[in-house]
């Protein structure tokens, strides 16, 4: 097992200097996998289905009836395993341009190969249908990669904030909510002590720690997302992401502040004048 990764802390730590530590670290030590260079990406790594078959060893995942699991290459063992045990099974749609999610539906009579040619990258664009806005959905367990994660229960991604607003999505939907599971399923090494004052409260926190090694049950009863932050969005935001537009029509006819940062920033501008 690798060794937890330290931060120095005389250095100015931020979200982006931990990506390039540990990105930078399972290059050099020979930990990563295809696709590689594992920069900018959720990382694959080496022991990655041993990580993901710890969902086995989980009560929380076996008794799930809908999972959730981003659609990078470190997690594929983990659709496969959902769609082995015929959970349903959905997958974020890429930057959520042309919706949330898409649900992966296997071929009937489908064996194990096919099984995990549905859950490769191919299979999630080949074998899926989308899901719309108004189906109704209840996710169980969220299954999300991630560059770095505390004992805490601190998560950092790749650095774009997908997965953290998908989740905010999800409870503005409803189809989250107290008793969804986050897990992430990462190598030995990106399990470290995170500053908590790098986070707030956008940020998706995690329940469980997966890795080759070991389950952590993390311990630092952290908050996740109560729902969409708008005033955190931008214009430029909404326009890549249309399904925002819906959503914040939505809200706004339920009498919620839907102001948007470039909203906020140009009344306190002409305040000011």
């Amino acid at each position: 097992m690798a060794s937890e990764l330290e931060i120095p802390v005389n250095k100015e730590i931020s979200k982006e200097s931990i990506r390039l530590k540990v990105w930078d670290y399972l290059e050099n030590s020979n930990l990563a996998s295809f696709p590689r260079p594992v920069h900018h990406r959720i990382p694959n790594f080496k022991g990655a289905t041993a990580a993901n078959d710890r969902l086995r060893e989980l009560q929380v995942f076996n008794s799930a009836t809908t999972v959730e699991i981003n659609p990078d290459k470190p997690q594929q063992h983990a659709r496969f395993l959902s769609l082995e045990a015929k959970k349903t099974l959905l997958v974020p749609v890429p930057r959520i341009r042309h919706g949330l999610f898409k649900k992966i539906v296997p071929p009937k009579g489908a064996n194990k190969d096919m099984l995990n040619k549905c859950a490769s990258s191919l299979g999630v664009k080949d074998f899926s249908v989308p899901i719309g806005l108004d189906d109704p959905l209840k996710v169980d367990v969220i299954i999300d990669g991630s560059v770095a994660v505390s004992t805490k229960g601190y998560r950092i991604g790749k650095g774009e904030g997908y997965a953290d607003l998908e989740y905010a999505m999800m409870k503005t939907l409803g189809a989250v909510d107290d008793n969804t599971v986050v897990i992430s399923t990462v190598h030995d090494c990106q399990v470290m002590d995170l500053p908590d004052d790098l986070f707030a409260a956008h940020d998706l926190s995690v329940d469980y720690i997966l890795t080759p090694s070991r389950i952590i049950k993390c311990d630092g009863n952290l908050s996740k997302p109560s729902g969409i932050i708008w005033s955190i969005l931008t214009k430029e935001k909404l326009d890549l992401i249309p399904i925002l537009k819906n959503l914040r029509y939505r809200e706004q006819k339920a009498g919620k502040d839907v102001r948007l940062k470039d909203d906020i920033e140009s009344e306190t501008g002409a305040a000011l004048k």
